[in-house]
């Protein structure tokens, strides 16, 4: 008698088809991405969105092009997507294990083809997951306020760059004028220097300050076209792009016993701060998460299995790793000092932002100060500078003082221009590093894990 043959199951090829097409339903697909192959700048003012051909433009809205269209911005805020995808993959839950066989029969007694099956889940991956959840919802809101803090920085150098520019063109036809008043003399005298009518003492005042009056006028020529290209690399130009500029000078509202006030609730406000603030929380569930990863592996699970006689097995089964060697003591120090240090940086920023508001109050206060006594000054060097043109167009004045009282005028008037724009860079800067104008912590987006994750 034949012994009966051995009972084979097969696997109905559509049901593994549909399987496969499911699994593959779900995963990501390549899709490429060309770099640019020309440099993404506009050609002119006109071309940014939201510019009207022709109109000057204010420092405010500078300040907002600047947000708008800054080429290393746009790069900062690709971040934000990374740290969703972050965020994304820190909620994933570990997929469970699958495990089978199918152990024909070759040899033996047996009278049919055995198998086995399992599925398994890693315990250690449960236990851990909500403080990870949390560390990337804090990573995520942390990358929100880098880039509010980077969007501070541009809008107040954008601010500063058009301050500059602004007063600069306001000091250049003063120059002009200098200059143009020490050539008219200085060809004057040199007429009379080559007719024998005038001496190189007396003709040399003249030319000297000529000279400065010039070396001046050029120095302010090159630092108005550096400031231009400063300006236009920060708003996505090209370098020869003129940005119309308003000549007034549209800065926030500016109070200094106000801004004294406000450095106690300066930790609140500063993105940089609260960057800081949320980078800790992260590291703190991230130092929860090494502590937790100190228990020991735990996959629990289930399986069923046939053998060659048709006996079937069910039950549980379990794996645990034995902490013997490795029981997550180094991460766990990795973690905690990465939190000491993260606490350490925050207390530095911290005082070096208190420290940095304080340095410029005072400064203001101390440029303020040079610019009344400056001021005060004027008329009377104004007065001399007229007294001395009468003198010396009635031939009662020699040449080197009226060139010296002339000059000092001039002097004085781009003195007060300097010591202005030294008090307008000061106030911008503490505008910025205060946030006044602009956009506050609490335009940053929610948190995903609620309300309490920026606390």
């Amino acid at each position: 008698m034949k012994p009966p043959k051995p009972k084979i199951r097969v696997v109905c090829p559509g049901a593994t088809a549909l399987l496969a097409l499911a699994a593959l339903g779900g995963c990501a697909h390549y899709v490429p991405l060309p770099l640019a192959q020309t440099p993404p700048l506009a050609p002119a003012a006109a071309a940014l969105p939201g510019v009207q051909p022709g109109a000057p433009l204010g420092v405010a809205q500078v300040a907002a092009l600047a947000v708008e269209n800054n080429p290393d911005l746009r790069a900062v805020r690709a971040r934000r997507g990374v740290a969703q995808a972050q965020l994304i993959q820190a909620g994933v839950i570990a997929n469970p294990s699958l495990t089978g066989a199918i152990l024909p029969l070759i040899a033996g007694v047996g009278t049919m083809t055995a198998w086995n099956i399992g599925l398994s889940q890693d315990i250690k991956s449960l236990i851990t997951y909500r403080p990870r959840r949390r560390a990337g919802a804090l990573s995520a809101q942390q990358v929100d306020a880098d880039i509010l803090w980077q969007e501070w920085q541009v809008a107040g150098q954008a601010r500063q760059l058009a301050v500059d520019l602004i007063m600069a063109d306001r000091s250049r036809p003063r120059l002009v004028e200098a200059f143009d008043l020490l050539s008219r003399r200085n060809a004057v005298l040199q007429q009379a220097l080559a007719a024998g009518n005038a001496t190189l003492v007396t003709a040399a005042p003249t030319l000297v300050a000529l000279q400065n009056a010039r070396t001046s006028l050029q120095t302010l020529d090159q630092r108005r076209l550096s400031i231009r290209h400063q300006l236009n690399a920060l708003l996505g130009l090209v370098p020869e792009a003129v940005v119309p500029l308003s000549s007034a000078i549209d800065l926030p509202p500016w109070d200094p016993a106000a801004a004294r006030q406000s450095l106690a609730t300066l930790p609140d406000r500063r993105p940089d701060l609260l960057a800081l603030r949320l980078g800790y929380a992260a590291q703190d569930q991230n130092v929860r998460v090494a502590i937790l990863s100190q228990f020991p592996d735990l996959i629990l699970g289930g399986s069923v299995s046939s053998d060659n006689s048709g006996v079937t097995n069910a039950g549980p089964n379990a794996t645990v790793g034995l902490p013997i060697f490795d029981r997550n003591q180094g991460n766990v120090a990795i973690a905690n000092a990465t939190r000491a240090q993260l606490h350490a940086e925050y207390s530095a920023r911290l005082a070096g932002a208190v420290g940095q508001v304080g340095a410029l109050l005072s400064e203001m206060e101390q440029v303020s100060g040079q610019l009344a006594v400056v001021r005060r000054d004027l008329p009377a060097a104004r007065l001399a500078a007229q007294r001395a043109s009468n003198a010396f167009g009635a031939s009662n004045l020699d040449e080197r003082s009226y060139v010296d009282l002339v000059t000092n005028f001039f002097a004085k008037e781009q003195e007060i221009m300097n010591l202005e724009l030294a008090l307008l860079d000061r106030q911008v800067a503490l505008q910025t590093l205060l946030g006044a104008g602009l956009s506050s912590v609490e335009a940053l987006p929610p948190s995903p894990m609620g309300a309490g994750a920026r606390k």
